[in-house]
């Protein structure tokens, strides 16, 4: 899947406030108080976090929609953790999914297993490689 509008993060020389472009929205990612920074948006970690988040609730509405199940709201919890072992650094994300509904076990536990069908968790748990230029 390529996107051809590029996201487009410039920091003009302020402490760590960003400012991020996607499309025609504009975002502010920054550190808090504690690390340095202003606070004025969520850290990057947190953007990540997000766009999972937001990925896997939107899918989750789509499949029950298209199945005419009756699901009523969908929460994503999402916490991430990381750790050096001896093979390198290690991440793991812990997501917590709330569905409210009349949905029945059946119903819950194939939106479950959908819920790691959404393109973030895909890109997130496939490979990635980032190509930097100048």
């Amino acid at each position: 899947m390529k996107y051809p509008e590029p996201v487009v993060v410039q920091n003009d020389g302020s402490r760590y406030a960003t400012r991020i472009k996607a499309g025609h929205h504009i975002l502010i990612s920054d550190e808090p108080a504690a690390e340095g920074g202003t606070d004025q948006g969520p850290t990057a970690h947190q953007l990540l976090l997000s766009a999972l988040g937001a990925c896997t609730a939107i899918t989750l509405r789509m499949y029950a929609d298209r199945k005419g199940w009756d699901l009523q709201r969908v929460s994503v919890d999402l916490i991430m953790d990381g750790s050096d072992n001896t093979s390198g650094p290690e991440t793991k994300i812990y997501l917590k999914l709330s569905l409210e509904g009349q949905l029945d076990t059946a119903q819950r536990e194939r939106l479950a297993a959908i819920a790691k069908k959404c393109p973030v968790h895909k890109t997130l748990t496939g490979a990635i490689t980032i190509e930097t230029s100048l």
